[in-house]
């Protein structure tokens, strides 16, 4: 198995070192940005599999970026943040984030929370086994971008849990599904 690439989205320089160390004496592969086009750049270039990501970030803030992320596939998203009213935890988790850890945090606890997450994003390789084209009625599903082509060549980027449920549905025709 390949060791798995963290990216840490922090603003503040000493935490983002002190993640960095932590992880990396973890044996994961650790990438640092300080911002959204940083965390982009980072994933143009590299296969990240897991975020570790502030709200509080200039520019676009973490709840903007993780929407961003959640397009990606098998990518796993924590918030590591100072934020820690209801509100800002609840919403985070809608948007999509896996987990929610408040500053101050416990490293340990951060660690564990993190390995979980990475072995079950690992262990869902659902969108790698996929073809990469499926046709029907003149629409085409496409697996690589994870969308929806319509006859007239409109694409629909659909988010992971659609795609699936379609996926599903057209290699069933005819079946009762259950969850």
């Amino acid at each position: 198995m390949q060791t798995p690439n963290i990216l840490i989205v922090e603003d503040e320089v000493v935490t983002r070192t002190t993640l960095k160390s932590l992880f990396e004496a973890e044996g994961y592969n650790v990438f640092e940005a300080e911002d959204g086009q940083q965390m982009h750049d980072f994933f143009q270039n590299n296969n990240i599999n897991l975020v570790i990501m502030d709200i509080n970030l200039p520019g676009k803030n973490g709840l903007i970026l993780a929407r961003e992320v959640r397009d990606r596939k098998n990518v796993g998203l924590i918030f590591l943040t100072g934020r820690d009213n209801d509100v800002d935890r609840i919403l985070g988790l809608e948007i999509g984030a896996d987990d929610y850890l408040t500053k101050p945090f416990n490293p340990r606890e951060l660690t564990i929370r993190a390995r979980n997450l990475l072995t079950r994003t690992s262990n869902s390789n659902d969108d790698e086994d996929l073809p990469s084209r499926v046709s029907f009625n003149g629409w085409t599903l496409d697996g690589d971008s994870r969308s929806l082509i319509s006859p007239n060549a409109t694409e629909f980027r659909l988010p992971r849990s659609e795609f699936r449920a379609l996926h599903l549905f057209l290699n069933n025709p005819g079946k009762i599904l259950t969850r």
